[in-house]
C-alpha cells in the first residue's frame, strides 16, 4: 500500500502474521490487533449483554462467542463459566491449531482475567509435554497484569486431566498487578521443551 506525505512516497509493508501466535487483549484493542496481526480465529469471552458482532475480517465460523461473567463462584443474576463452554474453547483451539493459517486472537472486557485464562488453557492444551508451572511463568512474563479466571482454569484442568496442576500453577504466580485494563500481549502456541513439573 502506498501513501504520500508531502512529496515523499512511502511503501507500507506490514510483516506477515506469525501463524503460531496467540494474541490477548481487552475489548478496546480488538480492532487494532486485528488490523496489526490479521488473525484467522477470534475468541470472545464476555457477558452476553456486551457481546460483539463478528468483525468483517473474521469468518463467522472462526469466531467463538462465550457468554459469561468474570466470576469464579455462582452469583445470582450472573453467568458462571461452564463445562460446555470450556469444551467448546478446547475444540476451537484444536481446530485453529490444525489449520494454523494465521494467528489466534483472544479477548475479554479488560484483557486481565477471562482472556488470560483462555490463553493459558490454550498453551496447556497445545503443549502437553511442558509443565503447567513453566507455562504459568511464561504467562506471567508476558503479562504482569494477568489474573486468570480460576473457574475457567479449574474446568480446563479437569477436561485436560491435569489433576489440579493447572490450578496450582496459576495460584503459584499469584494475582497480577492491579490495572483497569491489561496491555495486549502475545504467547507462542508452541514452546520448546522445558522443565516439566509432572
Amino acid at each position: 500500500m502506498h501513501y504520500i506525505e508531502g512529496n515523499v512516497h512511502y511503501l507500507n509493508l506490514r510483516p506477515a502474521p506469525m501463524k503460531d501466535a496467540i494474541h490477548v487483549c481487552a475489548l478496546s484493542a480488538v480492532d487494532a490487533l486485528i488490523d496489526a496481526h490479521r488473525p484467522s480465529h477470534l475468541v470472545t469471552l464476555i457477558n452476553w449483554e456486551t457481546m460483539i458482532e463478528t468483525p468483517p475480517q473474521i469468518a463467522p465460523q472462526n469466531h467463538l462467542k462465550l457468554g459469561m461473567n468474570d466470576i469464579a463462584e455462582p452469583r445470582e443474576g450472573l453467568v458462571l463459566a461452564g463445562n460446555e463452554q470450556v469444551e467448546s474453547l478446547l475444540d476451537f483451539i484444536n481446530g485453529w491449531d490444525a489449520a494454523r493459517a494465521a494467528p489466534l486472537l483472544i479477548h475479554c472486557w479488560a484483557g486481565v482475567s477471562r482472556s488470560t485464562a483462555a490463553a493459558y488453557v490454550a498453551v496447556c492444551a497445545l503443549n502437553p509435554d511442558i509443565g503447567e508451572d513453566e507455562l504459568a511463568r511464561r504467562l506471567r512474563a508476558a503479562s504482569p497484569t494477568a489474573t486468570p479466571n480460576r473457574r475457567i482454569i479449574a474446568l480446563a484442568d479437569e477436561a485436560l486431566d491435569r489433576r489440579g496442576r493447572m490450578v496450582a500453577a496459576i495460584d503459584g504466580i499469584g494475582r497480577g498487578a492491579m490495572a483497569f485494563e491489561g496491555k495486549p500481549f502475545t504467547l507462542p502456541a508452541r514452546f520448546a521443551a522445558a522443565r516439566s513439573n509432572r
